[in-house]
């Protein structure tokens, strides 16, 4: 089998209350695309850059469910999107005065015993509180070294 190298090794798929809203908030205000759908089975793939997600509603189509749902959906998940430009989705989702979850920030992450990468970044849950992390790299630096405690 010959692997399109386009397409990702892992797509997570949502079951959501509303595949309406969820286009909406995915697509409208936070600049995915539909690369394709199947309304009948309330389905939609959807892309920004390298980043895919599948949205499906539930009680339409074939659902894996492994429990009952409560919401807010995913709870203990975030999924990292890196994207171009996360000013412009923070400002698409402030016009629309949708709440989010973390503000942005510049926040630098320790990539190696002597490297940090930085990103600017927010976090937004979706409408059944899937929460999106969307970041955009701002480089990477020399770590600072740890401070040594010292023992009296």
């Amino acid at each position: 089998m010959v692997k399109n190298p386009l397409t990702p090794s892992l797509v997570p798929e949502l079951l959501v209350s509303d595949l309406g809203d969820s286009l909406d908030f995915w697509c409208r205000l936070c600049r995915f695309e539909i690369m394709y759908e199947r309304p009948e089975e309330g389905f939609a793939y959807v892309t920004t850059g390298s980043a895919h997600l599948m949205l499906e509603q539930h009680g339409t189509g074939r659902n894996w469910v492994t429990g009952d749902l409560d919401r807010p959906f995913g709870r203990g998940i975030n999924f990292q999107i890196a994207v171009s430009d996360v000013q412009s989705i923070a400002d698409s989702l402030d016009q629309a005065s949708y709440p989010l979850f973390a503000p942005p920030e510049t926040k630098w992450y320790r990539v190696g015993s002597d490297e940090e990468a930085g990103v600017r970044q927010f976090v937004v849950a979706d409408p059944d509180g899937y929460l999106a992390r969307f970041q955009e790299s701002i480089g990477h630096r020399r770590a600072h070294p740890f401070a040594t405690i010292s023992e009296e």
